[in-house]
């Protein structure tokens, strides 16, 4: 089933976004590429909040957030109550995030997982549903913190 998907990365993972974004359009995928084009250094957050927009807005169904580690473009999507984004780097902890969690955006760094990995983690995360259940009350808690 395509999707719509945003995609944005720093720097440090311009080349592995350059390549999923051409494996997730032949997929049949809805690809919006948020930057950057080039390998001249640029601040991860930047690039987590447009991101972070885009996917709370409606304007993708799910967002790929890539830096060195994953970590940093992570916590920046996550400042987004609109967000739930996963930092993975392999397809366990990616469908945990989806069936668990009901993240919509999923994080890996690209100078900790190669491109046949990352390939396998969004695969499993866009193939996985959200549980619902008794995970809907945890999620209720993280987009109305107010529950908690």
């Amino acid at each position: 089933m395509p999707h719509r998907i945003a995609i944005a990365s720093d720097h440090a993972a311009v080349s592995l976004k350059a390549a999923l974004v051409e494996w997730l359009r032949e997929a049949g995928h809805a690809v919006v590429d948020l930057g950057p084009e080039g390998a001249a250094s640029v601040d991860y957050p930047d690039y987590g909040y447009a991101l972070a927009r885009t996917v709370s807005g409606g304007d993708a169904d799910f967002g790929v957030a890539l830096c060195g580690s994953g970590i940093g473009i992570s916590i920046a999507v996550n400042r987004h109550t609109g967000c739930r984004c996963a930092l993975v780097s392999e397809p366990l902890s990616a469908r945990l995030a989806r069936e668990h969690n009901d993240a919509n955006v999923l994080a890996m760094g690209a100078r900790l997982v190669g491109i046949e990995m990352a390939k396998a983690c969004i695969e499993t995360f866009l193939a996985t549903p959200f549980g619902g259940e008794r995970h809907q009350r945890r999620i209720d808690k993280l987009t109305q913190p107010q529950l908690g």
